[in-house]
């Protein structure tokens, strides 16, 4: 049998609790290596979470956001990727935003949907005071996040999506895809951790804190779903293959709280997105 070198999600939080308790490294170790885990791994991934651990959070510099380069090439009129080339639509300097047209092809769009339909499960969010996933009325969407090991699909978008947003690959949570049935909305919210909650600290604990989304649409929808962004009175309407991209931690570790963004409510027909969230660091 081949040894795993790749956490799944599950071990992953384990781990982060076996750490939370107090368990000795060889103790740690050895329940992953009788769970198949390739050693040398089990021994090195202990060891890089107990030293990110260790590393004291930075502290944002007081003041107001300070605005730098963007991330993305954002004043470029196009974004060439390895196998895509992507239209910039639209983008403004503060925050930074941008919509892209053509990043997923229709066929692409559809095959992510078929992917993650029998996997959905009603969407959470984690708490800011305990740090556990917990579903609440102000998202009513579902949602499913699609692991790529072994998928030539998602491995091809997720480096795609990589080359657009100019971050390493392994920064990236697993893309999440979420459907919203009429009705269904998710209210403004920010997506960066404030680290002043303490139910952040586990999962600023992964790969630090988000510094970008890329929200890439996955059909037509018939009548509303726009992505808003209530501080600039922007709403921007689905379209098959179009995305929204943002960015809100400068290099100074300030939040933006200008990033407010949201779903609106589906009025007819149903949205499907799939959201890639990127870290500081390595995600774990």
């Amino acid at each position: 049998m081949n040894k795993y070198t790749r956490m799944s999600e599950e071990w992953d939080r384990w781990l982060d609790a076996s750490l939370d308790k107090g368990c000795r490294t060889q103790d740690i170790v050895a329940a992953m290596v009788a769970a198949h885990y390739d050693p040398a791994y089990a021994e090195r991934t202990v060891a890089e979470r107990q030293a990110q651990r260790l590393q004291p959070a930075a502290a944002a510099k007081p003041g107001p956001y300070r605005y730098g380069t963007p991330t993305i090439r954002h004043r470029d009129n196009v974004i060439e990727t390895s196998d895509r080339v992507v239209r910039v639509t639209m983008r403004i300097e503060q925050p930074v935003i941008a919509v892209l047209d053509d990043v997923f092809a229709p066929e692409e769009c559809d095959a992510v949907i078929a992917l993650a339909r029998a996997r959905l499960q009603p969407s959470a969010t984690l708490s800011p005071t305990t740090g556990e996933n917990q579903v609440r009325e102000h998202r009513t969407s579902e949602g499913a996040f699609l692991d790529d090991a072994g998928d030539p699909l998602l491995k091809r978008l997720n480096g795609r999506i990589a080359e657009i947003m100019n971050q390493p690959v392994a920064h990236g949570e697993a893309l999440h895809v979420l459907h919203y049935q009429v009705g269904a909305e998710y209210k403004p919210h920010h997506d960066y951790f404030d680290p002043a909650n303490p139910g952040f600290a586990a999962t600023l604990k992964r790969g630090g804190q988000r510094v970008a989304t890329l929200i890439v649409y996955l059909n037509d929808v018939e009548e509303a779903g726009d992505t808003i962004f209530p501080k600039l009175g922007l709403s921007i309407v689905p379209k098959q293959g179009r995305a929204v991209y943002f960015e809100y931690v400068n290099g100074d570790g300030q939040l933006d709280e200008a990033s407010l963004h949201g779903g609106a409510p589906v009025a007819r027909g149903e949205k499907w997105v799939a959201t890639k969230w990127v870290r500081q660091g390595v995600f774990r």
